[in-house]
């Protein structure tokens, strides 16, 4: 999973984009200072990091230039100051890009995906026979899109992040209870798994995508291999 790093102290805006990441298949974590972000910076490795520029303890071109010098990732501003002034003084710091406040989501995403391929970073991934791009939020086999919800792209999500591991349905019913945002029992699991399995697999009845591993989960298939 492709790791973002936010800088911004306005907390509703952090909420904001956390969750539109999270839904689009990134790793998140968010700091609110210079300071913070720092140590952050230093304790853990990112793809790709999104900056604000006013700050409470300074700004975000003095982060920017510890991110080039050290980490070498793509970076983007945040912000709702629309002068010229600060957008060239960013860019000529080595900012990637940047994208002013209030965001229109699909523009963000695509900020980031485009800064992430400049890196080298995927951000199309190909999984058990499906093409899943976490930029956009994409779903498709054989070359053809999928429609699926926010909670099915949740849940699958939750598998491509997890090759080769078994996922316990209890692990399942709290990721969907994050994103639903209501309480998800073993009956619901049952129902959204088979809903995904009807969207996805070839033949719902016998899934080669989403495996179920009985008494424990599931786990993700190689899109060949019968259950």
């Amino acid at each position: 999973m492709l790791q973002i790093f936010i800088l911004e102290d306005n907390r509703e805006i952090a909420k904001n984009l956390t969750r539109l990441l999270r839904r689009s298949g990134y790793g998140v974590t968010c700091a609110e200072n210079i300071s913070d972000a720092l140590t952050i910076l230093f304790e853990n490795r990112f793809d790709l990091a999104l900056l604000d520029i006013a700050l409470p303890d300074g700004n975000g071109f003095t982060v920017c230039t510890e991110i080039k010098d050290k980490y070498g990732i793509p970076v983007i501003f945040i912000t709702a100051d629309r002068e010229e002034a600060s957008v060239v003084t960013g860019l000529n710091m080595g900012a990637d890009d940047y994208a002013t406040k209030p965001f229109r989501p699909r523009e963000l995403l695509a900020r980031i995906s485009a800064a992430l391929r400049k890196s080298g970073n995927k951000t199309e991934l190909d999984v058990a026979g499906l093409s899943v791009n976490t930029a956009s939020g994409i779903v498709k086999k054989d070359g053809k899109e999928i429609a699926l919800s926010a909670l099915d792209y949740r849940l699958l999500l939750v598998f491509i992040n997890n090759p080769g591991s078994i996922i316990p349905r209890q692990r399942l019913m709290d990721e969907l209870w994050d994103a639903a945002g209501e309480y998800v029992t073993n009956n619901t699991l049952t129902v959204y798994i088979k809903r995904l399995r009807e969207r996805i697999e070839d033949d719902p009845a016998t899934p080669k995508i989403i495996l179920t591993v009985r008494g424990i989960g599931y786990r993700l298939g190689d899109g060949h291999a019968v259950e």
